[in-house]
């Protein structure tokens, strides 16, 4: 029999037309954030049909386990998100969706696809020689909206026995056969911010006898990500960018109402313990002088993604072993927001980024309606996953 590795390798290539076929279908047939059921439908019937013991402890996303003997055994868990966005699809695909007004731009079919061709190698691995520990899949429903569904899973038992855990995600950045690997943070907090101003409203000949709101809103605009950037630690790289601003309906009347709303990002997990509280305290300044009264609504989404170094390492291995010494680059920091920074502060566990970007083809970006990948990103992503997973149960002799 082969090295594990080569193994799962083959079994996942074996896998390959039907793996493109699921994707494809997937990619044409999306599902938004807690509405995941045809996908759900489609994983565990494939699952259980090889061998998986699956479990649907709610109407979308799955856990599903291989191998262990429930006692002493270790548990690794490799994660998958399986929702799409409200995006228009305009690539001119076949398979391009099928639901107006929503698209797999982020990935995500790809990210359940591999997982479970991942799963479906495993598996093969299992019938041929037993895993040397359990492995647990989890596709999980609704990454894109916060706090994400990692903290549903993780409710319902996801990471009961977990001891490590691993997680892909398409980067249109780097070309498909190579992998992204960071340790530390990969990716930042990502909080939602809302500013809601009230005054009495009036004349603008007349701003002296009431609030002037509309004054004071763009001072909030302005001057809140330069203060922050001053009372937070720089070295937490935190970024507040704003949205949508809303106030008033005429020229010359002061309105009793406006808001402004954005995003808080933020690298360093402690800074981001406590930056909701510096946010509130800095907008009752800046607004102090202007007679208006602010209401903050701050909702905490989730914490950065922050790969251990033992993880990084069997990833970094793993690599080497499947792709070779060129197959890894060095992924950057980033600032968008993950869940899977919520499975990271229960149990050690490492993303890594997937190239799906066509060698010498156009670079396209997540989270728009033209996103197009490189089919052949699924088996990449696929082995990579088995393999760690192997690699973790039973860490090679070195």
């Amino acid at each position: 029999m082969l090295e594990p590795a080569a193994f799962l390798a083959e079994r996942v290539d074996a896998y390959d037309a039907e793996l493109i076929d699921l994707r494809r279908d997937i990619h044409a047939h999306p599902e938004l954030s807690w509405q995941e059921h045809r996908t759900t439908e489609l994983i565990v019937e494939r699952l259980e049909k090889a061998g998986w013991q699956v479990d649907r402890p709610s109407t979308t996303g799955l856990i599903a386990d291989l191998g262990g003997d429930g006692t002493d055994s270790k548990v690794v868990a490799l994660r998958g998100d399986m929702d799409a966005l409200p995006v228009d699809d305009v690539t001119t695909d076949v398979w391009t969706s099928t639901v107006p007004g929503v698209a797999h731009a982020c990935g995500h079919d790809v990210h359940t696809t591999a997982l479970l061709g991942a799963g479906l190698a495993l598996a093969d691995l299992h019938r041929e020689s037993p895993l040397p520990g359990g492995v647990r899949l989890l596709f999980q429903p609704a990454e894109e909206v916060m706090p994400g569904g990692a903290l549903h899973l993780m409710s319902l038992g996801a990471l009961d026995d977990v001891e490590r855990i691993f997680a892909l995600h398409c980067d249109p950045t780097v070309d498909v056969g190579r992998v992204g690997l960071r340790s530390g943070s990969l990716t930042s907090a990502s909080d939602v911010i809302d500013v809601h101003l009230s005054g009495t409203g009036g004349h603008t000949s007349r701003p002296h006898l009431t609030g002037d709101l509309v004054f004071a809103l763009a001072k909030v605009t302005t001057e809140l990500p330069v203060i922050l950037s001053r009372r937070m630690d720089p070295r937490a790289g935190i970024s507040v960018v704003w949205g949508k601003v809303s106030a008033g309906l005429a020229h010359n009347v002061i309105p009793a109402h406006g808001s402004v709303g954005g995003t808080v990002r933020i690298l360093d997990s402690d800074a981001w313990s406590e930056v909701e509280h510096v946010v509130r305290e800095v907008v009752a300044e800046i607004i102090a002088p202007y007679g208006v009264t602010a209401a903050v609504d701050y909702t905490r989404g989730v914490p950065p993604v922050s790969n251990d170094e033992e993880s990084h390492q069997i990833l970094v291995d793993t690599v080497s072993d499947l792709l070779g010494e060129r197959g890894a680059v060095v992924s950057a920091q980033s600032l968008g927001g993950e869940d899977f920074g919520w499975y990271q502060e229960q149990v050690p566990g490492s993303m890594f980024r997937l190239g799906v970007r066509t060698p010498g083809g156009p670079t396209y970006d997540l989270h728009q309606g033209d996103l197009r990948i490189d089919e052949r990103a699924v088996g990449v992503g696929a082995k990579v996953l088995a393999a760690a997973a192997h690699r973790a149960l039973a860490p090679p002799n070195r």
